[in-house]
């Protein structure tokens, strides 16, 4: 589209995302992934949602029954660094930013944060476990859903 013809109001790079999901579980490619939204959304002006999913044990899921594992402090433990790295850079680097925690499969609780927060995109880490290139990772699963852009950071 010409410049010159641009309809009144029209403001170049505005439009950009005002939700970003994030999931986190604590890997290194979960961090990188957070850092990574976290730019986008400070350049953006957009909302970080960052998103845990607490995974059920198998045992109880085979069951059929919601039983949350022995990692019940994992959330506490993410927030606490999350809180720690926005402390030290108050002042240089400023996000907006909430933290939420869902329970079941990481795929199911990070569409479903995206669904609730009417999420523009969704930045998930990749996968590190040599099993996800058989049954598929979360991320392959998030981008073959279809609903958001999805970005993959390795």
């Amino acid at each position: 589209m010409d410049e010159k013809r641009l309809p009144a109001g029209f403001e170049r790079g505005t439009d950009g995302p005002k939700v970003i999901v994030t999931g986190v579980d604590g890997s290194d490619t979960s961090w990188r992934a957070a850092a990574y939204a976290a730019g986008l959304a400070r350049r953006q002006n957009a909302l970080l949602a960052i998103v845990y999913v607490q995974p059920y044990t198998p045992t109880g899921a085979a069951l059929g029954v919601p039983v949350v594992g022995a990692d019940d402090g994992v959330a506490e433990q993410l927030i606490a660094e999350i809180r720690e790295s926005v402390e030290r850079l108050r002042g240089i680097f400023e996000v907006r930013w909430e933290f939420h925690t869902f329970r079941g499969d990481p795929y199911n609780g990070l569409a479903t944060a995206a669904d609730d927060l009417k999420a523009d995109a969704v930045v998930v880490g990749a996968s590190e476990r040599a099993g996800h290139r058989l049954v598929g990772s979360v991320a392959v699963r998030l981008v073959k859903a279809g609903k958001w852009p999805v970005t993959v950071v390795p």
